[in-house]
């Protein structure tokens, strides 16, 4: 399934990496990784915040103009050359720095990803009870401010009537206290995290989180054991089984009084909105974070594809699912906020909020209020934990297929599994300090920074690099050598002008947008944004550094010589295996070593029809 026609079906094309059990695989493997947390609880928040319905528009023309042209590019990239993301700079090694770039994002997403899936395990094993641990404000770690949506003298015994007439009593008290703080907030803030005054004061190491975040790097290590073999298998689970969880929600919250206020929220266009640049500003944002572009995992899934397969296609498939995933999460998040909102006679703004606030304290919240509500959290929150794996398998396999192509001994081909286990290893350490009691402020920090304006500027150089210097007419042509077509002219104009136009717009509008970060009413000291700031530069600065290095060891008398070196494609460069090498990446009849010949103007590389055949260049022996 999804090879070009006319290709022979074989096991594994490349038996010394592998491949792809089949193309859904790939495709399912592909939408867990972009489908994550973000879908959930950053864009239903965008939506609401930007206009409603109106923010659909900047969001769609985004996933057209943008988010599905990058997504193509990169899932080609990687295919073409059968690598991963550092493997891939072949093509210019001039720029292999962006490859190390990608592997520092990849790096920190990585490590505060886990802490995220971790408080969601944590989370999961807590609701396996009769009556969740945040629904009353009666317990020790409550404060006096603590102000419940349940009554505290209810019982949960299956009826909204008894809920409904609880409330009545405390809901006035409740929306006239100046400062109420939810029972599910003092639990997350007070026995969760046990969080500390200060990101400088960090604590004891919270231990049933610690034991949490091991479990969750297990699971990990356990789904990638085997490499794309056995995360292949596991993404049939992983990336359907939330689609079924958020249908129950979806089902169940419509169902509930005042949900169609929430979604009414949610959805109802501001028209006079879309003439503001933020709302495209974020629209652009949310696009290219949501695919995942720039993290190096779309490269290095593409690089375990047959040659052939119909990866423009997939691209489509996978960012549209994307961007569905988020409407649809939209309607699950409002409908039960509307609900909540409704009940505490409050607007839908009172008690919409985004990031792990929704998660772990608004959404929570809400689901107390539901008949059999542990039923309802332990759905949600293996959800989450769903959602947060498939994207972490991703993140794992970038950095160790990046290590595994790059020393390419057979030993390591032969141990990837120990390079598996080691990678998981010091992730998990890094993790540790997440899980003090200032683990929240440093996780934030790292969301913020890590990976936010680093990845727009290591995308727009990898857009420059592939169009402007290995030239757009020579990676046109290996598009078309590899699928049987050339990219369709929309997919040509954006590569070469529409992305990388919208991708300065976006770091332009980031670094206009800009704001210290904040948690609640805690301000973030000086030094750590310093931080914040070097994590954020730590994978940009690869780039100069690594070009420095490649010019300055290329040979060459003047600099211009060394440059024009250093920023020619590798004789490698090209398909990996032997019996794909043809056209202008076939051996040269003078030499036995493999080059990737400069394209000629009269020189025609096209594919007859799909099937992978040859033009008039001999084709290397299929046997070879």
């Amino acid at each position: 399934m999804g090879s070009v026609p006319g290709e022979s079906v074989k096991k594994d094309e490349n038996s010394r990496r592998g491949n792809w059990g089949n193309q859904i695989e790939f495709v399912l493997t592909s939408v867990g990784y972009a489908v994550g947390l973000g879908n959930v609880w950053r864009f239903p928040y965008l939506c609401y915040r930007n206009g409603g319905g109106a923010f659909m528009l900047p969001y769609f023309i985004m996933l057209v103009f943008c988010g599905i042209p990058l997504f193509f590019l990169e899932l080609s990239f990687g295919q073409f050359a059968s690598l991963g993301c550092l493997g891939v700079w072949k093509i210019s090694p001039m720029f292999k720095g962006v490859g190390y770039g990608m592997m520092v994002v990849s790096t920190y997403i990585g490590i505060y990803y886990n802490v995220v899936i971790c408080i969601a395990f944590y989370y999961f094993f807590m609701s396996m009870t009769s009556l969740l641990p945040w629904t009353y404000c009666n317990n020790p770690w409550n404060t006096p401010d603590c102000s419940g949506v349940v009554g505290s003298g209810s019982q949960l015994n299956g009826s909204l009537a008894n809920v409904t007439s609880s409330l009545v009593a405390g809901v006035s008290e409740a929306v006239n206290r100046s400062k109420r703080t939810s029972p599910s907030e003092e639990y997350w803030k007070h026995y969760v995290l046990n969080i500390s005054d200060d990101i400088g004061n960090f604590g004891e190491v919270r231990l049933p989180i610690l034991g949490c975040l091991a479990i969750s790097w297990v699971v990990v290590f356990l789904c990638l054991i085997r490499g794309v073999k056995s995360s292949g298998k596991v993404v049939y689970f992983t990336a359907t089984f939330p689609y079924v969880v958020l249908t129950i929600l979806f089902i169940r919250g419509i169902t509930l009084d005042g949900a169609i206020n929430g979604i009414k929220y949610y959805l109802t266009p501001q028209w006079q909105k879309v003439l503001d640049a933020k709302v495209w500003g974020d629209a652009a944002s949310q696009i290219f974070y949501s695919l995942g572009c720039a993290w190096g995992g779309l490269i290095t899934m593409a690089s375990y594809n047959k040659f052939h397969n119909n990866c423009f296609r997939d691209s489509i498939i996978i960012s549209i699912t994307n961007c569905a995933t988020s409407v649809y999460a939209g309607f699950v998040i409002f409908s039960i906020l509307g609900f909540m909102a409704h009940h505490l006679n409050v607007p839908v703004s009172e008690v919409a909020d985004h990031g792990p606030g929704l998660a772990f304290v608004a959404y929570p919240e809400a689901l107390t209020l539901l008949p059999i509500s542990p039923l309802w959290s332990l759905l949600f929150f293996f959800m989450l934990i769903l959602l947060g794996l498939g994207t972490q398998f991703c993140l794992l396999e970038t950095l160790v297929t990046a290590v595994v192509d790059e020393i390419g001994t057979d030993w390591i081909i032969r141990n990837k599994t120990v390079v598996t286990l080691s990678v998981a290893i010091v992730g998990f350490l890094l993790g540790v300090p997440l899980t003090t009691r200032a683990g929240i402020y440093w996780l934030l920090l790292m969301d913020n920074y890590a990976a936010s304006f680093s990845l727009v500027i290591i995308s727009c150089i990898m857009c420059i690099c592939v169009m402007y210097v290995y030239g757009h007419t020579n990676y046109f042509k290996d598009v078309e050598m590899m699928l049987g077509f050339p990219p369709p002219l929309f997919f040509k104009v954006c590569w070469r002008f529409i992305s990388p136009l919208i991708i300065s717009f976006i770091l332009i509008f980031t670094v206009i947008q800009y704001k210290p970060i904040t948690y609640n009413d805690y301000v973030y000291p000086g030094w750590s944004l310093g931080i914040g700031f070097c994590m954020a530069l730590s994978s940009v600065i690869c780039i100069p550094i690594y070009a420095i290095y490649k010019i300055s060891r290329s040979p060459g008398a003047t600099f211009r010589e060394r440059l024009k070196y250093a920023c020619r494609a590798h004789p490698k460069w090209g398909p990996a295996l032997q019996e794909h090498r043809i056209g202008r990446y076939a051996p040269m009849a003078s030499d036995d070593t493999l080059e990737a010949r400069p394209l000629k103007e009269k020189e025609d590389v096209t594919i007859q029809g799909s099937n992978g055949s040859t033009n008039t260049h001999n084709s290397p022996n299929p046997s070879a």
